[in-house]
């Protein structure tokens, strides 16, 4: 029987984003199924998942969940997911002066 089951929580402090990517936390240790990006912070974010290139945009204070396998083959298909080892990382669009962005992963 497949399980789901969630990884160590991801998180970086304002004081550790500027304009360049930053890594927010390690490389995931499984692939990921559904993944949950909180900006807790006053400024606005830019994520990536290679460190230089802009993919997702969240804004002040707001999250964005993404559902990778939804309507997929329950029996533990891994086809459709983000490979093992990968690793989200962050900048600014505005800088932030409080909060933290957080990662949430499911496998």
């Amino acid at each position: 029987m497949s399980r789901a089951n969630l990884e160590e929580l991801r998180s970086l402090a304002f004081g550790s984003i500027s304009g360049s990517y930053a890594a927010v936390g390690t490389p995931s240790n499984n692939p990921i199924r559904l993944f949950c990006i909180s900006n807790n912070t006053e400024g606005d974010m830019l994520f990536s998942r290679d460190g230089s290139t802009d993919e997702l945009f969240v804004a002040a204070g707001s999250y964005k969940l993404y559902d990778i396998q939804s309507n997929i083959n329950p029996n533990k298909e891994d086809t459709y997911v983000f490979d093992k080892g990968t690793q989200f990382y962050v900048k600014q669009v505005t800088a932030p002066t409080s909060g933290s962005v957080y990662i949430e992963i499911l496998y």
